[in-house]
């Protein structure tokens, strides 16, 4: 048989995608090969995550760079992709008056300092969310693989989603219900510090009840977190702002902070979501709450 002809172009995508020109030209009854045809080959339409839309010679349009994804990206790109393609999400967004803990913070914050911990809104996420998983079951399971079985947890180990050069990380806080503020503050910071440097062990990571994954320092006004399997939920955080709100008499200039909670709905209703996330603001607003 004679050689296939074909473009450049094409003969390096066929190259990448490992698909013999020769061996396709024969199939096809023809010398002739196209780009088309190697997208609509066999070989490509069975590979599963339709691989074919991203695998594309952008340099036939203009100067590329290519950069290796590194191994911590990759690893957090194939859960994502599988909690995009598994899961039926659904997001609540809410938001809860962060006034009174903005207070107690400012007030605790001195004392965290002389102990070189820095106390942050976050553990005072890490503490409600713990507080509220015990009281919502549902959100501190996880489903089996068949879909038939609901694995609740005694334990309350909250992943903190943390951003690092290398990709996204998510170091978990063990055993949160039983910590006070002081050791929740400390163990943020220094899992975040050790994410960010590569030096987090193995067993700090995974095995999660929910992760909470915070903008606040960054920005937005609501965003749509994904699940990170197998946990059921994440609660996503954005920066707090000054907003008028009604106490029955006048407009009163409150500090709301931003939630939106992302679960699974074969697990969660939208009912229970909205419970969930009426308790959570609930006791976020009244640190009080955390001591009872």
């Amino acid at each position: 048989m004679n050689k296939a002809i074909a473009s450049p172009s094409v003969r390096a995508l066929a190259a990448r995608r490992g698909i013999d020109l020769n061996s396709l030209a024969a199939q096809l009854g023809r010398e002739t090969v196209a780009r088309e045809d190697i997208e609509d080959s066999p070989e490509m339409t069975a590979r599963p995550g339709g691989g074919a839309y991203w695998d594309v010679d952008h340099a036939a349009f203009g100067p590329v760079v290519e950069e290796p994804l590194p191994r911590m990206a990759k690893v957090a790109a194939a859960n994502l992709a599988a909690s995009n393609m598994m899961i039926p999400a659904v997001t609540h967004h809410d938001e809860a008056d962060s006034s009174a803990i903005e207070a107690l913070r400012a007030k605790l914050e001195p004392d965290f300092s002389e102990s070189g911990v820095k106390l942050t809104a976050l553990a005072f996420h890490v503490a409600v969310l713990a507080k509220c998983l015990r009281k919502h079951p549902r959100f501190n399971a996880s489903i089996s693989s068949d879909g038939n079985t609901l694995i609740f947890k005694q334990y309350f180990h909250i992943g903190i989603a943390v951003d690092t050069e290398f990709g996204l990380v998510v170091p978990v806080i063990r055993n949160a219900g039983c910590k006070g503020l002081f050791e929740i503050a400390s163990n943020i910071s220094d899992l975040a510090s050790r994410a960010r440097k590569r030096k987090l062990r193995p067993e700090e990571m995974g095995g999660a009840s929910m992760t909470i994954t915070n903008l606040g320092g960054i920005g937005g006004t609501a965003f749509t977190p994904i699940v990170n399997p197998p946990e059921v939920a994440i609660l996503g955080i954005t920066r707090s702002r000054i907003v008028p709100v009604w106490d029955g008499k006048a407009f009163q200039p409150t500090r709301m902070v931003p939630l939106d909670l992302s679960y699974d709905h074969r697990v969660i209703n939208g009912a229970e979501a909205a419970r969930f996330m009426t308790d959570y603001a609930g006791t976020f607003g009244n640190p009080r709450r955390l001591l009872l």
